[in-house]
């Protein structure tokens, strides 16, 4: 059920212009009730009668397996807590875009958000090892390996003294390109096309092995990027694709299937610090449901999508996977310089044997 807003949009922008402005002038993060923590164990905010509603940013509609999940999670949390927590989940980037809402989160201003992995890149570059291309097998093997605390809970953990807080990891589907003017079939076929990126190095120097000329931006201004000329094309899932209708200025989706990297939940960690551990094991067992559920939910919906999209006028294809798997293959070399990469992909290799 989708529950009325606890706070005003307004008001919450507000406080964040104010508490970011606070952190860039080194008076530390404030969290949601104003008050500057000492440390990461410091009190946290005080809820708002009987209930801590925690604002969570994401940056897709309400129809999106990760929303529907999410906001289910915050009806059984405040069942399973007897009202002590819920959440309420701000979509279509209504609080910024996934970067801002990240700084947000530091800040204390807002307490949960979605972010695609690539963004983690910027706090802890050993992240870049869930977002290289052809990593994971499938979808389950994905969802396996970046939940699993024996792979993941050293690399989550590395981003508590930043005041972020990952929870766990969602699917956040397979990723193609798709652009304004002609199926794509090799990489060649990408000389000269500007396309949408997440804003990390990463993904900008993958993008340029593939043909083309990756171009970081928010995900709420793509449609009308490409509209303008601006872009050329973007690279995502078909849900994301048909869900914010950039299929009808770029109607040429073609399967590079070059990608499949986590979007993570976090948390600022004064928000969980201040849970009873019985209530972190609620929400964890909560959480694990949500993950399992947002699979399902993707399977269904994709191809839903890709039949909606298909009727709208796009055009899937497929392409040189061979050739596209070949100009990408130096990235993965290139990014994984140490041993903790080293051994954290070997466990994902070992998990899909």
């Amino acid at each position: 059920m989708t529950r009325n807003k606890a706070v005003s949009i307004t008001a919450l922008l507000g406080a964040s212009v104010l508490a970011l402005t606070a952190c860039s002038a080194g008076t530390g993060a404030t969290n949601p009730a104003g008050e500057t923590p000492a440390a990461q164990g410091s009190e946290a905010p005080e809820a708002s009668g009987d209930t801590l509603v925690m604002k969570a940013a994401f940056n897709q509609p309400e129809t999106h397996p990760q929303y529907i999940v999410l906001d289910e999670l915050g009806d059984k949390l405040f069942e399973a807590t007897d009202g002590a927590y819920d959440i309420e989940v701000f979509p279509n980037e209504t609080l910024g875009a996934q970067r801002e809402t990240i700084e947000l989160l530091q800040a204390g201003t807002l307490e949960m958000a979605y972010v695609a992995g690539p963004l983690l890149e910027n706090f802890n570059p050993d992240f870049v090892v869930f977002n290289l291309p052809f990593t994971f097998e499938s979808q389950d093997h994905q969802r396996q390996v970046t939940n699993d605390p024996e792979i993941v809970g050293d690399l989550y953990s590395s981003l508590e003294d930043q005041s972020i807080k990952v929870l766990g990891a969602f699917h956040g589907g397979i990723r193609s390109v798709y652009n304004t003017e002609k199926p794509i079939n090799t990489p060649e076929d990408l000389a000269g096309m500007k396309i949408r990126v997440i804003e990390s190095d990463t993904n900008i120097e993958m993008l340029s092995l593939m043909g083309g000329t990756g171009t970081p931006m928010g995900q709420g201004e793509v449609y009308t990027a490409m509209q303008s000329g601006l872009l050329d094309g973007g690279e995502n899932n078909e849900l994301i694709y048909y869900n914010l209708k950039q299929h009808e200025v770029a109607p040429y989706y073609s399967y590079t299937r070059h990608l499949m990297f986590p979007d993570y939940l976090i948390i600022n960690p004064t928000i969980w610090e201040s849970m009873s551990a019985e209530h972190q094991e609620i929400f964890n067992e909560l959480l694990a449901e949500a993950i399992e559920h947002e699979a399902e939910l993707w399977k269904e919906q994709v191809g839903e999508a890709k039949a909606a999209a298909e009727a709208e006028g796009a055009q899937f294809n497929e392409v040189d996977a061979e050739a596209f798997a070949e100009a990408i293959a130096p990235l993965t070399e290139s990014k994984i310089t140490n041993d903790v990469t080293r051994t954290i992909l070997e466990q994902v290799r070992e998990a899909a044997e």
